[in-house]
């Protein structure tokens, strides 16, 4: 229950925050919303408000739509003039199929860019009322025969920036290193006044992360340590704060794009891929720690959720997005029976993906 409940929040939440983007841009063009889910399957309670939207909780927690007035999904397939037809001209205005492409456009990229700014909100409260860590990196010690030491890294040398990512924290090195796709990593350090360039090339090591979970990390066998041990947390003003925040989201977004890719080229760890239970478990142990962490790790999955659904797979917001970019194109819809195909298509990548994720999760506690 310590890993359930937190689970369910988080997950409660992002959902929410993501639906609640299709709805607001699906009210504001007119569309009407027959039903708003958090949760997939059989309704435990729900309500109806005064518009005739039923609000509602459903038994499997693992995702959520908004269902538009006349169609069988979330979003509508092309070609279904018979279902146009059984409607009168005042219902017919609330149908999302006869909407403009530019709103139909919108209202399917809201959900995405709804969890973006969401971690943005949560990473900007965080910099103005706790604070962002300014403490600069200065090596202590380059441990013997390390990858540091080969590479000329020494000690009371300042770390500036790691791949062209400026260090603005002590806290940032290992983030930076472990997110690294590059088989060296160059190191700019700050050495007697003079800015020298080093490349580095980690050691791939089985460890354990913060909270004890079995990771494989990229060591380079340096110690840092904070002056007195002493942390330099400084509190941000609104527009620093929000900065700084979009900063963190562009950086996750671009270093999971760099991760996928070396995925699917094959280069990648695939092992690190995560699922349900992954983060049902980490969420339990961050959440161990205070509502700060917490809310931390919701804003890391806000933007996974978001930048997951942006990908060009049919059944999740990217794949219609895809699809209206090909009636852009074309003046005119796929042929239903073609965006049923790739429907097709991407129910089975979908279930591979939630079967191999799944599986890694099993395996991590033991149970493979």
């Amino acid at each position: 229950m310590n890993y359930i409940i937190p689970f369910l929040i988080l997950i409660t939440v992002v959902v929410f925050i993501h639906e609640y983007g299709h709805y607001y841009f699906a009210k504001k063009y007119g569309v009407g919303v027959t039903d708003f889910s958090i949760g997939f399957g059989r309704e435990i309670f729900g309500w109806n408000d005064k518009s005739g939207t039923r609000w509602k909780i459903c038994l499997v927690p693992l995702g959520g739509y908004v269902k538009f007035f006349g169609d069988r999904n979330v979003f509508s397939q092309s070609e279904q003039q018979k279902l146009i037809d059984k409607y009168n001209d005042e219902d017919q205005q609330k149908l999302f199929i006869l909407k403009p492409l530019y709103q139909r456009s919108i209202i399917v990229a809201a959900g995405p860019i709804a969890n973006f700014i969401l971690a943005i909100i949560i990473f900007t409260m965080i910099n103005m009322f706790i604070g962002k860590d300014m403490t600069p990196a200065v090596i202590e010690e380059v441990q013997p025969e390390s990858p540091a030491l080969v590479a000329g890294l020494k000690k009371n040398d300042k770390i500036l920036y790691i791949d062209d990512n400026k260090v603005l924290s002590i806290l940032e090195v290992s983030a930076f290193i472990n997110s690294s796709t590059e088989e060296k990593i160059e190191f700019k350090v700050l050495r007697e006044k003079q800015e020298i360039s080093v490349l580095v090339k980690p050691n791939l090591v089985e460890g354990k992360d913060s909270l004890g979970n079995t990771v494989k990390k990229r060591m380079i066998g340096i110690k840092l340590s904070p002056l007195n041990n002493e942390f330099n947390r400084q509190t941000l003003g609104p527009s620093t704060a929000i900065y700084y925040s979009c900063k963190e989201v562009w950086f996750v977004t671009i270093t999971t794009l760099k991760y996928i890719g070396k995925i699917i080229t094959g280069s990648g760890d695939s092992s690190q891929l995560g699922g349900p239970i992954r983060i049902a478990k980490i969420t339990g142990q961050v959440a161990e720690h205070g509502i700060v962490p917490f809310l931390s790790i919701m804003a890391y999955i806000s933007i996974s959720l978001g930048l997951i659904n942006l990908f060009p797979i049919p059944m999740l917001d990217g794949g219609h997005l895809m699809f209206y970019l090909f009636e852009k194109i074309l003046g005119r819809p796929l042929s239903q029976k073609t965006q049923e195909g790739f429907f097709r298509i991407g129910l089975f990548l979908i279930i591979f993906l939630m079967f191999f994720a799944t599986f890694n999760d099993l395996r991590e506690i033991g149970l493979f």
